[in-house]
């Protein structure tokens, strides 16, 4: 397609329409499951289910790009102009039959069109969610979480809408296709703020156990950033050996500038020639790097959690979630990256964003539990003249 039609918005109100459509089915089933609760517990419940519909949403994105359907639908937001690609079969007959491998066929539309369906359908349940936080404000009501998070969810969706059309629109520019992922992850965490608060208190912890805690999650943030770049710029089998790389524990030919080069399109290295493939090493050994950094990080922030008992079961759960991906990440690289193993790591990606929300939210840091106060210094004792001094 040529520039001019990237962007289609003519079936932008079908596609809405059929977002809405799709949200009646939680929105009736929330409703059916709480009608003789209040309008608070009523939030509750619906955003907990937001937030699982959410996390499906990332699942299904991750499948959507390891299945290379990102361009399966070659605009935004709907099919070669059409709602779905019923409309658009001509067109995308077309275009497999030119080239049968490429991005755009039948399958790989459908799945395109999919995952767009339930992003609309999961931006209508957090514009409700807005709404009904707003309402409950009006009336005097409190919710268990602010307002103010529920509008900065519905602002942040929007901004996700629009880096999923320039996923699309920029033709998978690894950049926008790594924001795109490490912004669903994002309001992963702000849904998961707003369930969390209903149900759970401060837990006062060491300020040296919250201190590391913020930085594990720092840690976890660049390690998801860097696993995104790894996926985008299809670099998880330029080892496919584990744990050397190439036969050697650290490969001679690296090119750590071109393949950590921000601002180039998929596939393309400097001087507009195809990205080397020392490129892709350098990317996938800095990902290795990394994922033992945190690894080791995790394993002893779960330690110490474990010492704390109202937050020994999220402790597991990022000992759980350490080993869940680097079973998955092992499986890619020997298996030779098949789509369940593929999938996996953004899982645990997800479950990790929401173990590490659930616990920064949960956790204030305070002075030792247990310290003695410093007890004050004893007054100096005179100093006894010697004999025969004055």
């Amino acid at each position: 397609m040529d520039n001019a039609a990237l962007v289609n918005l003519a079936p932008l109100a079908r596609l809405v329409v059929l977002g809405s459509v799709i949200a009646l089915g939680p929105l009736a089933w929330v409703w059916m499951r709480t009608r003789a609760d209040g309008a608070a517990k009523r939030l509750q419940v619906l955003t907990l289910l937001t937030l699982f519909l959410t996390f499906d949403l990332v699942l299904f994105g991750a499948f959507t790009r390891l299945t290379d359907s990102g361009l399966g639908c070659p605009d935004w937001p709907g099919c070669y102009g059409s709602a779905s690609p019923i409309g658009a079969q001509g067109e995308i007959d077309a275009a497999q039959r030119a080239l049968p491998s490429g991005p755009v066929t039948q399958a790989k539309a459908w799945i395109e069109m999919l995952h767009r369906y339930l992003a609309t359908a999961v931006g209508v349940l957090i514009t409700v969610l807005a709404l009904a936080h707003w309402r409950l404000h009006r009336r005097g009501e409190r919710a268990a979480a602010s307002p103010g998070w529920a509008a900065a969810t519905w602002v942040w969706v929007c901004i996700q809408g629009a880096f999923g059309a320039f996923t699309v629109t920029l033709k998978l520019y690894p950049l926008v296709v790594s924001a795109h992922l490490l912004g669903g992850l994002a309001l992963l965490a702000l849904l998961a703020v707003q369930a969390d608060r209903a149900r759970r208190r401060s837990v006062a912890v060491d300020a040296g156990l919250r201190r590391g805690l913020v930085t594990v999650a720092a840690l976890a943030l660049m390690q998801i950033a860097l696993g995104g770049w790894v996926s985008t710029n299809y670099a998880v089998l330029a080892c496919r050996d584990f744990p050397t790389c190439q036969g050697q524990w650290w490969p001679e030919a690296l090119d750590f500038a071109q393949g950590f080069a921000l601002l180039r399109p998929l596939g393309v290295g400097q001087g507009g020639g195809w990205l080397p493939f020392e490129a892709l090493t350098a990317i996938h050994l800095a990902h290795r790097v990394g994922a033992a950094l945190l690894l080791a990080a995790l394993l002893a922030l779960s330690w110490r959690l474990s010492s704390v008992v109202a937050l020994r079961r999220l402790a597991w759960g990022l000992v759980g979630v350490a080993a869940w991906q680097l079973a998955t990440g092992i499986a890619n690289v020997v298996l030779d990256w098949p789509l369940a193993a593929a999938v996996g790591p953004t899982g645990g990606a997800a479950v990790l964003v929401l173990l590490l929300t659930a616990l920064l939210g949960r956790t204030q840091g305070v002075a030792r539990a247990g310290r003695a106060p410093r007890a004050a210094a004893p007054p100096a004792t005179p100093a006894v003249p010697m004999h025969g001094a004055p």
